[in-house]
């Protein structure tokens, strides 16, 4: 334990203390969902890369956010699991920094993203005709690479105003990744201006994104009500829900982490919700995608006869 006065080298990452078979037990479950998430991910953006059918502007986002899937998963996923094989709870001062870094940098840019997903949808639904001329490869290029610029710059500064502070508290944290809360219980420096400035970031990033995701589904709600045929209705609405339950599920859990009054009171509370947004979103975002998007299905189908073609 860290002493005051002294400099943390090293935390002890909490993670989930229970009785070693249910930590077994944890770990093979956490193992399948992480290689599921891996396989459903990366065979995503394989699907979208081989198939000419899905070279567009919506499954070119689609694939970035499964990137993004993937590198906010591994961030956390193969150190938990290493954790609960080996009780190997120790993390240095430089990995905890790296991790909590690229942890920021994926889920701030996943919330962009998300954001320029919506846009997509409100061009394809509301203007469709001009659909072609607005979302250019290079526009799309564009707004991707606003989104990543956007993530950056919000990692760099929430992680530069995160690890200023000084601890000496201690090193345990109650946790089982380096994340906000957690590490804030551990500051014996004033950490109220630091913390505004990490809030405030949080919340631009979290109610822009969102504002954009709302304006944009309120215009698509509206060129829906005023499609005269049932088919046409359902038909535009099926081709924005998947986009729809991928938000609902992604914020809903980051609102409730970051944004709600007594954030870090209940650690154990987050460390549930914290669970459900680091491991099991990111597998759930291919499946949503696959399930509900008849592209999807006909391109897996079509590479699944090509893998049954004998040589």
């Amino acid at each position: 334990m860290a002493e005051n006065g002294t400099v943390v080298t090293e935390f002890i990452l909490m993670g989930f203390q229970m009785q070693a078979e249910l930590q077994m037990g944890l770990f093979f479950v956490f193992l399948v969902l992480y290689l599921i998430t891996m396989g459903g991910n990366l065979g995503m953006i394989m699907l979208i890369q081989s198939d000419a059918c899905l070279q567009t502007p919506m499954y070119f986002f689609l694939s970035h956010l499964s990137f993004l899937d993937i590198g906010y998963s591994s961030v956390i996923v193969p150190q938990l699991l290493e954790s609960l094989h080996t009780d190997k709870m120790v993390i240095t001062y430089e990995c905890c920094v790296t991790q909590f870094f690229f942890f920021t940098l994926c889920a701030s840019t996943e919330c962009l993203l998300l954001a320029v997903m919506a846009y997509d949808r409100y061009v394809a639904v509301c203007n469709p005709l001009l659909y072609a001329t607005a979302m250019t490869p290079q526009t799309c290029l564009g707004l991707v690479a606003g989104a990543y610029a956007g993530g950056m710059l919000n990692s760099v500064i929430r992680t530069g105003c995160t690890f200023s502070i000084s601890f000496c508290k201690s090193n345990y944290v109650d946790f089982f990744f380096c994340d906000l809360p957690p590490l804030l219980k551990l500051a014996c420096s004033e950490t109220r201006l630091r913390e505004r400035v990490i809030y405030l970031l949080a919340f631009l990033v979290i109610t822009t994104s969102i504002s954009v995701i709302l304006i944009s589904y309120l215009f698509i709600i509206w060129a829906i009500l005023k499609i005269h045929t049932v088919d046409g209705k359902t038909q535009t609405f099926f081709t924005c829900a998947s986009h729809m339950t991928v938000v609902a599920l992604f914020f809903g859990t980051l609102i409730f982490i970051y944004l709600k009054g007594n954030m870090g009171k209940s650690l154990r509370e987050d460390k549930i919700v914290s669970v459900f947004y680091t491991v099991v979103i990111p597998m759930l975002n291919p499946i949503i995608y696959s399930l509900r998007n008849k592209k999807v299905k006909e391109a897996l189908k079509k590479a699944l006869e090509r893998m049954r073609v004998p040589k």
